[in-house]
């Protein structure tokens, strides 16, 4: 912890209580049986732990029925938007990557060594086949839901990929800013969904209510995609919607520039207003699930996306630089 984070927390007991009593009365409902796991699956684990500070801690405390298909699912989904991320990766041969990536999963030892040097999680996919291994061991119906989500996220992906080499720069309608969110995100909710009822742990009308799925995924995605400004701006990636950044700026770039610090600060404000639509049908969301690993699972997330928005708001630092909760 830095003098910025003691500082913060005298004006913040409230939640520097809450972070002492998490770290010493915490008891996580289930724990990993680590003696009984195969050399690939603590591969696998140790991967989980390297590309997701927030995500690992929470599957690794699920229900044993659903711990290792999710963790499974996190990798793929992961190793799928690295591809996607990564830069370096002419589109000729991105497309193919994430089109067919739900046929990949399914080889036996494949891997990736073709990530640029600099990309963040690039040892996941160099080290894919352990993933694969582990994942041709899941029950057959655990496996079916994988793949058809990471074939429907792929083929999004991939689309947006492709507008991009054609020359098509950033998002421009809200529309279109929900759809790519849902692509990237709010599949991932659709596909938990699924596994969740699948394992009888959550109520099976959740199946019936995609928007509330949806929304679970868009709330996180949008949250990440207002943080991350600032480094996506320095990739050449813009997602922030034409449709409202327009109501503030003539260009997008001028969103950094100094001189606009007050009309940035107001369209990062719509931004997350746009998130917080999503907010009440995430809480009727956690209503349906029945065990408490599940809910702990889905309810830490989106509480950290909370506070994520609130350290966000209306701080001139997000179009500067990276911005994260300590």
């Amino acid at each position: 912890m830095g003098a910025a984070d003691v500082i913060y927390y005298t004006f913040h007991l409230i939640e520097l209580r809450s972070i002492v009593q998490w770290k010493i009365w915490h008891h996580p409902v289930h724990e990993r049986e680590k003696d009984k796991e195969s050399v690939s699956l603590k591969v696998c684990f140790d991967l989980l732990d390297q590309t997701s500070r927030s995500f690992s801690a929470v599957i690794q405390e699920l229900h044993p029925e659903l711990l290792i298909p999710v963790a499974l699912f996190y990798l793929i989904l992961r190793g799928l938007d690295t591809i996607e991320d990564d830069m370096t990766i002419p589109i000729e041969k991105k497309d193919p990557l994430l089109r067919d990536f739900h046929t990949i999963i399914e080889k036996e030892g494949w891997s990736f060594n073709g990530s640029g040097p600099d990309e963040r999680d690039r040892e996941l996919l160099v080290q894919f086949h352990y993933v694969t291994e582990e994942y041709r061991k899941i029950k057959p119906v655990y496996r079916q839901i994988i793949n058809e989500i990471t074939r429907k996220m792929g083929a999004g992906m991939a689309d947006y990929c492709k507008k991009t080499a054609e020359g098509k720069v950033g998002v421009e309608t809200v529309e279109e800013y929900d759809e790519y969110c849902y692509y990237v995100a709010g599949l991932v909710g659709n596909g938990l969904t699924q596994l969740f009822v699948e394992s009888e742990l959550a109520n099976p009308a959740l199946n019936e209510r995609p928007q509330l799925q949806k929304s679970m995924g868009l709330f996180l995605q949008k949250t990440n995609i207002i943080r991350d400004i600032r480094e996506d701006w320095d990739d050449k990636r813009r997602f922030w919607p034409r449709e409202i950044w327009s109501k503030y700026v003539d260009n997008f770039e001028d969103l950094f520039n100094p001189a606009n610090q007050e009309a940035a600060l107001n369209c990062s404000s719509e931004m997350v207003l746009n998130s917080l639509n999503h907010a009440d049908e995430c809480l009727f969301y956690l209503a349906g699930l029945k065990e408490q690993s599940v809910f702990n699972f889905a309810a830490i997330p989106q509480s950290m996306a909370i506070a994520t928005l609130a350290l966000v708001f209306r701080n001139p630092d997000i179009f500067k630089k990276n911005v994260k909760m300590t």
